[in-house]
């Protein structure tokens, strides 16, 4: 890593408008078990919270954080400028993604910790296993979105449809989505954790490598598409 190109990434993270976005999602879903907590204590309050913030606010975190990092030097042409230094794009890429990933886990992880406790005290594992599958599930969404965000300046909108449509509707609908949807792969971890938590039938083995199969190719990716600024420099 980059010392420097992570404390840009940092400051770029923090210190536009989706950093106030980011830190709300969480706080949005930590008041929502809080208030679920007072007036009930049906389980099904509990699947409801916690699945809401697996589904939509992790994919929505690592989202923002990823496309926060990269997209708005790619859309002012700046990320011309920064790989014209001498440090390998593979480097710019590899800081990038841990600051990223970092909010990725605080922000979208750790408040599925958090919300489980707050929901069942009493359950300590159930709600480690929705905090260890989301930093799975989270760690692979980042890769992906950051990605996306070096191959195209649409990444917001593309990353929004992948979550809404592939991972939510049509994953819903269509079981084998299951074996190439990150969604599932999270959930196969958090099963393994705790039986209380819902699992997607592809086991901890297969949830894992794919996981940690698509993070270093779109974290490859990222730095070999970086390398195709240089040739164009019209990006």
């Amino acid at each position: 890593m980059n010392p420097t190109i992570v404390r840009l990434s940092r400051q770029a993270l923090l210190g536009r408008r989706r950093g106030l976005v980011l830190v709300l999602i969480p706080a949005v879903v930590v008041a929502l078990a809080v208030i679920v907590s007072a007036l009930t204590d049906d389980v099904v309050g509990y699947d409801a919270v916690l699945g809401l913030g697996f589904t939509l606010a992790l994919p929505l975190v690592a989202l923002l954080a990823a496309t926060a990092v990269l997209g708005p030097e790619v859309d002012d042409g700046s990320i011309v400028y920064l790989i014209s230094k001498p440090v390998s794009r593979h480097v710019v890429a590899v800081s990038k993604f841990v600051v990223a990933w970092a909010a990725t886990l605080v922000l979208g992880a750790l408040p599925l910790l958090l919300s489980g406790l707050v929901l069942d005290g009493g359950d300590l594992r159930q709600a480690v296993a929705w905090g260890v599958g989301g930093a799975v599930a989270g760690t692979a969404y980042t890769a992906l979105f950051l990605a996306l965000a070096a191959f195209t300046r649409h990444a917001v909108v593309i990353g929004l449809l992948f979550a809404l449509l592939w991972e939510g509707l049509l994953g819903s609908l269509l079981g084998g989505i299951k074996w190439v949807s990150i969604g599932p792969w999270g959930r196969g971890v958090a099963k393994a954790v705790s039986d209380h938590v819902s699992g997607s039938g592809t086991g901890l083995g297969y949830a894992l490598v794919a996981a940690a199969v698509l993070s270093l190719a779109a974290v490859w990716f990222t730095g070999d598409r970086l390398r195709s600024f240089t040739l164009r420099g019209d990006e």
